[in-house]
């Protein structure tokens, strides 16, 4: 195990480069620059494009460099922990997802545990309880969380919160916590304000998560092995929950790979909608002004989370399915 752990360590340097200059690649496919489009904002708020000071913009952060000079300034800048400076904030890149970055790891942390911790049950009860009224009822449920958007949720979410409870529902932090430094009480302010974000993010998972679960645990239910634990005398919970549960759950464990990055920059439109303080709307933002440095960072970011996240997935399906060995 310690060596193949190894080894797909060792392997992921080499994607961590192509994913890097496919993400250098891809913030530089759009037509024109940061300049250009700084350029065409300028125009369109009526103000006054100064030529001079267009070039030396595009002099200082050297715009009219061959592409590979450009990614290879980039890159070396990033493997001494420089990300480069923001065109459009004039800041470091490092200060500017710092912050934000935790948070949306926080976030996508709470809204992971919150899915597996309401679809695991509910489709172990929809298998085991198949067709009873309340498979029909979860299956419903289910069914409407897939079909609803999250940013309409978040909407309904904030009218009902303004409108019957005269409570805004939007951001991450009360208004005394907002720009003060971290303590216990900001920590707790977080977590309560982290419950409405995790619900609406997680609406969807965990809908698909209940059906994926009802799936594998019908699959396995009806199998020889099942039927065997039963003739021997084994209690029906310890006959469920030790055996098919156990190898029905390799879908939550393939899908930490996916999940957690796509949880991060999925929910762009909800954290635009409820004003949350993490990397989506500046990772947006950085999209739209073609700040390459700041976009290239979080789609590099996102790409390590992948990686890490198929590390971990493969650990954790090696644990709990006896079948996968590594030799």
């Amino acid at each position: 195990m310690y060596a193949y752990i190894l080894r797909r360590i060792a392997w992921s340097i080499p994607f961590l480069f192509a994913a890097s200059f496919l993400a250098f690649t891809i913030i530089q496919s759009p037509p024109g620059d940061y300049v250009e489009s700084y350029a065409a904002k300028l125009e369109a708020d009526g103000r006054q494009v100064d030529e001079a000071r267009l070039r030396s913009l595009r002099d200082r952060f050297g715009l009219d460099e061959p592409f590979l000079a450009q990614y290879w300034k980039w890159i070396s800048g990033i493997a001494k922990g420089d990300f480069g400076l923001s065109f459009q904030w004039q800041q470091p890149v490092s200060e500017l997802i710092g912050d934000r970055m935790i948070l949306s790891v926080i976030l996508a942390t709470s809204t992971l545990l919150f899915t597996w911790a309401i679809a695991l049950p509910i489709g172990i009860y929809s298998a085991v309880k198949q067709y009873s009224w309340g498979d029909y009822f979860f299956s419903i449920i289910g069914f409407i969380g897939l079909a609803t958007p999250n940013f309409l949720v978040a909407l309904i979410l904030m009218y009902v919160g303004v409108v019957h409870f005269g409570t805004n529902v939007t951001g991450l932090f009360s208004a005394e916590y907002v720009n003060a430094s971290w303590s216990w009480d900001k920590f707790v302010d977080l977590v309560k304000h982290l419950i409405i974000p995790v619900v609406i993010i997680g609406t969807s998972a965990t809908a698909s998560l209940i059906r994926i679960m009802r799936a594998n645990l019908l699959d396995e239910l009806y199998k020889p092995y099942v039927t065997t634990a039963r003739a021997k005398g084994l209690s029906e919970f310890k006959t469920i929950m030790k055996y098919p549960v156990r190898i029905a759950l390799n879908p939550f464990a393939s899908t930490i790979a996916w999940v957690f990055p796509q949880i991060i920059s999925g929910s762009t439109v909800v954290a635009v909608v409820l004003s949350l303080p993490t990397v989506d709307p500046l990772m947006l933002d950085a999209l739209l002004t073609q700040d390459m440095y700041l976009a290239g960072a979080f789609i590099l970011l996102l790409s390590v989370m992948s990686i890490i996240g198929m590390i971990v997935s493969d650990i954790v399906l090696a644990m709990i399915d006896p079948r996968i060995r590594y030799r």
